[in-house]
């Protein structure tokens, strides 16, 4: 005769495995790494204030055409 099985514990093992597989297939085609994130932050946290430290501030006393001769 057959084994015996339980058959609510082989449809959650399936449904597990399932949604395993699915996670597996989300992570490769939208996760990152935490540690890629942040490297990424990072980056562009030190693109940003290096271009602001070498922003030129228009100066305001100075515009073309108000001349105060």
């Amino acid at each position: 005769m057959a084994d015996i099985i339980n058959l609510r514990r082989h449809r959650k093992a399936r449904a597990r495995a399932a949604e395993s597989a699915e996670a597996d297939a989300n992570r490769a085609k939208f996760g990152r790494t935490r540690a890629e994130r942040d490297r990424a932050q990072a980056e562009t946290a030190g693109r940003d204030r290096l271009l602001d430290g070498a922003r030129v501030d228009a100066d305001t006393s100075f515009a073309p055409g108000s001349e105060t001769d």
